[in-house]
């Protein structure tokens, strides 16, 4: 059994969100740069050069790529053999989160009520999601959401029936409907199987997953590449303007399900699809 002190995990997480604000990671900037590579109508390549000029400056500067710096998600990764001491964990998460938002001069955006509304002034509570694993260590990923984004996210119920022809038209449905409002060119994170949330979290933690990578089912990983190369030929192009950049990856999230349904989501997020993770 290894200890592990909260306070590690306050600073931890102060880091994190400071730096998912101001660092794009790697594999997002690269498929920015191929795309604009492949761009060639002025307007579209025009706006992913901005794009570009701008997360070099917020990397330079040390200021954040958005204005919107999002709800703070905090993936936890929990070894088995670890045992949290001196504190509550997720008072410890929270504390993180209003250090780094503090700290990083980033904007605070949650409310204190869904219907009645209210800042609540530190950007907590983080949303938080934990999943125990074997070992001793704690991964932790930060991935601050903005809503642009966000609110262009949709889940279906499909019955089994619907078969895959139905997720591929909800994808495009979905990403159509969006249009320029999350800020594209976007990453389209889907989630199909479990339940009814547990669709919704499949969809967000494929968002956290480098655009690089593929699902490690052969036909998932076909159906990533294919609904991409649909997507953007929707015309949608960068910030709406049209062009062949709508979307700059696709990442799908399975898992099995009941025999009487086929639950999918679909999370958007906008180009600054911005995560940190570090291990403990």
């Amino acid at each position: 059994m290894r200890e592990i002190s909260v306070k590690m995990l306050i600073d931890v997480v102060e880091k994190l969100c400071i730096d998912a604000n101001q660092y794009l990671p790697e594999d997002v900037k690269k498929a920015i740069k191929t795309c604009r590579a492949c761009e060639d109508w002025d307007i579209a390549s025009g706006v992913l050069d901005k794009i570009i000029e701008n997360f070099e400056i917020a990397e330079r500067e040390d200021v954040p790529i958005c204005q919107d710096t999002g709800m703070a998600c905090v993936f936890l990764e929990i070894g088995q053999d670890v045992h949290f001491i001196d504190g509550d964990l997720t008072e410890a998460i929270n504390e993180g989160v209003r250090r780094g938002y503090e700290k990083g001069f980033l904007r605070k955006s949650v409310v204190k009520d869904p219907v009645r509304r209210g800042n609540t002034g530190d950007n907590t509570p983080a949303l938080i999601y934990t999943e125990i694993v074997p070992g001793d260590q704690v991964k932790i990923t930060v991935g601050p959401k903005g809503f642009g984004s966000e609110n262009m996210s949709a889940l279906r119920m499909f019955k089994p029936s619907a078969g895959i022809q139905g997720i591929k038209d909800f994808i495009l449905e979905t990403v159509s409907a969006a249009g320029p409002n999350p800020c594209p060119p976007v990453v389209v994170g889907v989630g199909i199987g479990g339940s009814f949330d547990k669709a919704a979290l499949l969809a967000k933690k494929a968002l956290m997953r480098d655009l690089d990578s593929s699902h490690p089912d052969p036909y998932y990983a076909d159906l990533e590449k294919e609904m991409l190369e649909k997507i953007n030929l929707l015309g949608i192009g960068p910030q709406g303007f049209g062009g062949k950049t709508t979307a700059i990856g696709v990442n799908i999230e399975t898992m099995p399900t009941h025999i009487a349904g086929m639950p999918c989501a679909i999370n958007i997020n906008c180009h600054v699809t911005r995560h940190k993770t570090e291990v403990v």
